[in-house]
């Protein structure tokens, strides 16, 4: 496990330590295992040619609103195809198992018609709402819910909870760990997400970090500063490193209680 952690966690810290030196000093350190001298000049060459806060704001907004969105949305669509009785509900739980197998690369063009006649190109609107539903996220919760006992809801409603009351403050704090591991994929797939932000922006503006390292890389000419390219992707993870950090107890919980029976 030790040899493996080593062999995954290197290559971040290799960039790390890259990012720090300078563009002319990167091919000229040979096999070494930590890369000098070290400097900060990379970074503040980031900043001064491209607008790389506005890129991370984006980024960042985008990534918090779809995983808030995705998780409350899967929770209650998870919790009514779990818990409530309605007409229709196992063919309409197997359709959503459907689109699972769908590419997401086959709704690109339908979805980009429909931003278009709703105006919403180049809008916050355009990159947040396709990703509020999925159903990974429904299959996930749903899963969870099924395996909370009901002698818990019954309680809460004998003691006068309705359906509203039992699932915010009863079984969504139950449920934490599906939460916190559909919220850790949610914000990755959303943060690392190229394609779609890359059609429905079309000005500085709007364009997310993916999108805006791409267009920054593509700006070189004969000579790729690849100390500046580091800089960019070591900026980029530091998100995704924290989120799994925050959600890394809860996540770890989901793992370790799918793994062992009572």
């Amino acid at each position: 496990m030790i040899v493996t952690a080593i062999s995954m966690i290197y290559p971040f810290f290799a960039m790390l330590n890259l990012s720090l030196v300078p563009n002319g000093e990167i091919f000229n350190q040979g096999g070494k295992l930590f890369y000098t001298p070290l400097t900060l000049d990379n970074y503040v060459n980031v900043f001064e040619k491209i607008p790389l806060w506005k890129y991370f704001i984006n980024s960042l907004f985008v990534a918090v609103v779809t995983t808030v969105g995705q998780v409350l949305f899967s929770a209650l669509a998870g919790y009514a195809f779990a818990r409530l009785k309605f007409k229709g509900r196992d063919i309409l739980f197997l359709i959503i198992l459907i689109t699972m197998l769908v590419p997401p690369q086959v709704n690109i063009i339908p979805l980009f018609f429909l931003m278009r006649q709703f105006h919403w190109i180049n809008t916050y609107q355009a990159l947040i709402l396709p990703g509020l539903f999925g159903g990974f996220g429904i299959f996930l919760m749903r899963q969870y819910f099924l395996g909370l006992p009901k002698d818990l809801e019954e309680s809460a409603e004998i003691d006068g909870c309705n359906i509203f009351g039992t699932f915010f403050r009863i079984l969504l704090p139950l449920a934490m760990p599906a939460v916190a591991t559909l919220a850790i994929f949610t914000f990755v797939t959303s943060w690392n997400s190229f394609m779609w932000p890359l059609i429905v922006t079309n000005t500085e503006g709007m364009r997310t970090l993916p999108v805006g390292l791409a267009i920054f890389k593509g700006s070189f000419r004969e000579l790729t500063l690849w100390g500046d390219l580091l800089a960019c992707s070591v900026i980029c993870t530091i998100p995704v490193v924290g989120v799994f950090i925050l959600g890394k107890k809860y996540f770890i919980n989901d793992i370790l209680q799918g793994s062992v029976k009572e």
